[in-house]
């Protein structure tokens, strides 16, 4: 029976937005995220984001986002980071360029927790948008595609939800498949 629960609120979020109960665990990376946990003790199991977890480290943000928040983490899987252009990665993660990479991670965060059905609220209130305050300062807009929600940066790029509503004791993790650059 609980196969069947996880399986069910996994295919519900493959779809974008679903809500799922704030009780349920959602797989994530191939394993559970607790909604007891905080944001950084879910992730580092999540194997599908190592590259984001070492930048969070690299960044010094680790005690931020174990802070009490709360927060709306819209968080890149390896492969978001994969298809940034060659080299990228390993420049931000330098010593030197801590701040540029602590720019590009804030911008994934926004102060509050919105889950899906709040963001999917705020884009259909603001005529099928919704304009959202990273922490960076910068600004995320939010649109989607039928129950998907699509988040937009301010270099044109777009990023796709694809797992929604991971519920955490310090905010909600929506899982995205690129990474969003800050001008």
């Amino acid at each position: 029976m609980k196969f069947a629960k996880l399986t069910a609120i996994a295919v519900a979020s493959m779809i974008g937005a679903a809500a799922v109960p704030a009780h349920a665990e959602v797989m994530v990376g191939g394993a559970p995220m607790y909604p007891s946990k905080d944001i950084i003790d879910n992730a580092v199991n999540s194997k599908d984001h190592t590259t984001l977890v070492a930048a969070v480290k690299a960044a010094g943000l680790v005690e931020t986002l174990k802070g009490a928040g709360p927060f709306t983490v819209f968080a890149p899987a390896n492969a978001g980071f994969a298809a940034l252009p060659a080299g990228t990665v390993d420049t931000l993660l330098k010593p030197e360029n801590k701040a540029a990479l602590s720019k590009v991670l804030t911008y994934h965060v926004v102060a509050g927790r919105m889950d899906a059905p709040a963001l999917m609220k705020a884009i259909d209130a603001g005529g099928g948008k919704a304009t959202l305050k990273a922490v960076s300062g910068g600004t995320l807009t939010a649109t989607r595609s039928g129950n998907t929600i699509m988040v937009g940066d301010e270099s044109g790029g777009m990023s796709k939800v694809t797992i929604a509503d991971v519920v955490q004791s310090n905010g909600v993790i929506h899982v995205v498949d690129k990474v969003l650059l800050p001008k």
